[in-house]
């Protein structure tokens, strides 16, 4: 390379090796500070040698000689030049790069990219190291405490309401015969399974860009892993709702779709929260009905459909309700007899009768459709549900807690 790219790159080369020598000289300084001492009693520890062991850094390979030998209190040979740096047995990669390349494989598309793009910014590796780290970083991410928020209220903090919208996505795993061989037929090799998710925001950490479109200045993500019921789920985002401030909050605003789990979910842990049906699949629902009533007039059930959405939006809900009970004669909505899918149309929005006020939510300012956690379920399966990803449970698992730890800015309390 010529010209100043090539004396930048130099120059770059040249202070890579001097901050890389400098790193080993003051590890080596501090494993000899250390010295031979359990790090747990105290004691001098017995049959001490020097042995050399190498990490991989940011900047490169450094190699350190420390000492080793055999703890009485602790039953077992150390290195207390390790232990004190909390690194675990036959660890060879620094906790710095660790973070580095833990935090690259949650941004990026694989563990391949994340390999090369480690390579660009000047620490080649490979994929498989990256997947390791992730795996063993990821074990941890999912025991991890964050240190809980202040319980009581900050000084002249001003009044805010706080926004939870839940909801869940399919991942594709490996099915309980992902190895069965090509002649095999009907092999299940894929199974699919639900992520529950969830976003918790402040009415007042949202805002818009010149387009105005909406962003949220801050935001708590909360995702689950396959398997995880609805009851560990819903504790998990009442945690988080805590952390959040909930119990200081001045409303809280529930917003989901139909789901039954949500709904139950809700129930048992925001019961006092302001309940919302997601206004786009209420919607949804009542175009539903519209068709199977005028299956073969497009017009029909146009004229049919788009009063009663205009008095669901504008604060009408109670009409919309009345309209759809007159459909079916009353004595018939419990009868055998009755329209089985046009009943359980009706029986939707009867269900939620309590959560369709969108105009007063709206006059309040908070949300009427789950479009925060709807957006935040795309990020998840644009990491998640590539083409050609087939994950295991842990596999998954473990990139999903480290994913949600980078989202929400908690990712540097592994390594604290």
């Amino acid at each position: 390379m010529k010209g100043l790219l090539g004396i930048e790159a130099q120059v770059l080369i040249e202070g890579r090796e001097w901050t890389r020598q400098q790193l080993e000289r003051r590890l080596q300084a501090e494993a000899d500070k250390i010295g031979a001492i359990c790090p747990q009693s105290g004691l001098v520890l017995k049959y001490v040698q020097l042995r050399e062991f190498s990490l991989m850094t940011t900047v490169g390979t450094v190699t350190v000689r420390a000492a080793y030998g055999y703890s009485t209190h602790m039953q077992r040979w150390v290195c207390p030049a390790r232990e004190e740096w909390d690194l675990a047995p036959h660890e060879r990669v620094s906790p710095q790069l660790q973070a580095r390349l833990c935090y690259t494989a949650t941004q990026t598309g694989s563990y391949q990219k994340a390999a090369l793009l480690a390579a660009y910014w000047g620490t080649p590796v490979s994929d498989d190291l990256v997947h390791s780290q992730v795996q063993r970083v990821g074990l941890e991410a999912d025991q991890q405490v964050v240190p809980a928020a202040s319980t009581g209220e900050p000084k002249n903090e001003a009044p805010f309401s706080l926004a939870i919208m839940l909801d869940g996505w399919m991942a594709r795993e490996r099915g309980p015969q992902w190895a069965a061989p090509s002649d095999c037929q009907d092999a299940q090799r894929v199974a699919w399974h639900e992520v529950k998710s969830g976003v918790i925001y402040r009415l007042d950490h949202r805002a818009q860009t010149a387009s105005g479109r909406g962003v949220l200045t801050q935001k708590t993500v909360v995702a689950c892993p396959p398997g995880t019921d609805v009851v560990e789920f819903g504790a998990t985002v009442q945690k988080e709702a805590l952390r959040c401030g909930m119990a200081r909050a001045q409303e809280v605003f529930v917003v989901v779709d139909g789901a039954v789990w949500l709904w139950s979910l809700i129930e048992d842990r925001f019961s006092g929260a302001t309940q919302t049906l997601d206004f786009y699949h209420a919607s949804e629902r009542l175009w539903e009905l519209a068709h199977y009533l005028h299956p073969n007039d497009a017009q029909d059930a146009r004229c049919f459909v788009e009063p009663l959405l205009h008095q669901l939006r504008h604060g009408e809900s109670s009409r919309v309700i009345t309209r759809l009970e007159e459909i079916l004669p009353k004595p018939s909505l419990h009868d055998d007899s009755a329209d089985p899918q046009l009943q359980r149309q009706i029986q939707y929005f009867l269900n939620h009768r309590d959560h369709l006020d969108y105009q007063a939510v709206a006059e309040r300012g908070a949300p009427i459709g789950s479009g925060a956690v709807e957006s935040q379920c795309s990020q998840f399966q644009d990491r998640f549900k590539r083409t050609g990803q087939f994950w295991t449970r842990p596999g998954l698992s473990n990139l999903l807690a480290l994913h949600v730890m980078a989202q929400n800015k908690t990712f540097a309390y592994l390594w604290n």
